[in-house]
């Protein structure tokens, strides 16, 4: 069936002589072994310099895409061998990944027969290059996103997916889509979160509506506290003066430590707290006199524990601004240093 598509297509729409179809036939894609080494070479010895000859390259990614959309007319075996050779060309330039968007048809995606066909392609892809060469093809196409797709509307979730890709050897791109995945919910959660704070919605409100998500979307505590702190200092216009940026930060971020606070019990949600104050003192120039009066205040608001403080002095600082911010917490640090020796 192949040889007789094949034949079809010339640059100009001509048919090709019984010669040339004789030359496709005995270079068939079907008739290679289901061997990765044995593709490879047909790849480059026969099938891509024999179809580029009669083909430009358009038309060429276009007569592939087109192929990819009748897999059904195909056997299991020759699937296989289609996927793997496609997922060879891939990995060597010769076809783009745009032309995967193919495989998100309804009548081979229902049947089970896109998700079974991609695994083979992207097994023989990281075969030739590795996950990252994947990745990174699939984010440029931007079909990063699409891969839940691949599957039927009542399995297009992650777990589903996470579990087939990982028993057919594929752990990479499923921890890739589960990082995909959580990329989008932050920026969801970050949008939905400024909003909010810009009606001023009250905190316990806001506190509700951030636990629901973070169940729902199996987000950890350490994930959340970040984003929380730049959507609290993104709700503001700053004072371009520096003796009145101060007042104005502790003003707000004291209305906001009760929020802060709910989502920083963990030792490492506090210090990636402090590491992003720290950051964003550093970035943001008019702060970075204000640093340990923002740390001193979420200490007294019980956002931040000394022990949380005292790591960060000794060995979670970032290097940003690293002499500045610890010469500024010094005296509260040796005076944390001397009521922690006071209590024991």
């Amino acid at each position: 069936m192949l040889q007789i598509t094949l034949w079809q297509i010339s640059p100009g729409g001509t048919r090709i002589d019984d010669n040339d179809k004789t030359k496709m036939t005995n270079h068939c894609v079907f008739s290679a072994q289901e061997d990765h080494d044995a593709l490879r070479h047909y790849a480059q010895g026969a099938f891509t310099p024999l179809l580029l000859f009669y083909m430009l390259p358009k038309v060429y990614v276009s007569f592939v895409s087109q192929l990819l959309l009748f897999l059904k007319a195909f056997s299991e075996t020759e699937q296989t061998k289609l996927a793997m050779l496609t997922g060879i060309l891939l990995a060597n330039g010769t076809l783009p990944a745009t032309i995967l968007t193919s495989l998100f048809t309804d009548n081979i995606v229902k049947e089970g027969i896109a998700a079974s066909f991609a695994v083979k392609l992207f097994k023989a892809w990281m075969l030739e290059k590795d996950a990252n060469s994947v990745t990174s093809s699939l984010r440029k196409a931007n079909l990063d996103k699409r891969l839940l797709e691949l599957f039927p509307p009542n399995r297009q979730n992650v777990d589903h997916f996470a579990k087939y890709f990982t028993d057919a050897g594929l752990k990479e791109l499923s921890d890739f889509l589960r990082v995909q995945q959580s990329l989008g919910t932050r920026k969801e959660l970050q949008k939905e979160l400024q909003e909010r704070l810009s009606q001023e919605c009250p905190i316990k409100e806001m506190v509700l509506y951030v636990k629901e998500e973070m169940k729902r979307n199996d987000l950890a505590e350490p994930a959340v506290i970040g984003l929380l702190w730049s959507c609290i200092m993104n709700a503001v216009e700053w004072n371009k003066k520096e003796e009145l940026v101060a007042e104005q930060a502790l003003k707000h971020l004291k209305q906001y430590a009760p929020l802060l606070a709910v989502f920083s019990t963990q030792g490492q949600s506090e210090l990636i707290l402090l590491q992003k104050v720290q950051e964003y003192c550093y970035d943001n120039i008019h702060f970075m006199k204000a640093f340990q009066k923002i740390v001193v205040l979420f200490y007294k608001a019980d956002v931040l524990s000394e022990e949380a403080i005292l790591k960060w002095y000794k060995e979670a600082h970032l290097a940003k601004g690293k002499s500045v911010f610890l010469d500024q917490m010094k005296k509260f640090v040796e005076w944390l240093q001397n009521a922690e020796e006071g209590n024991t």
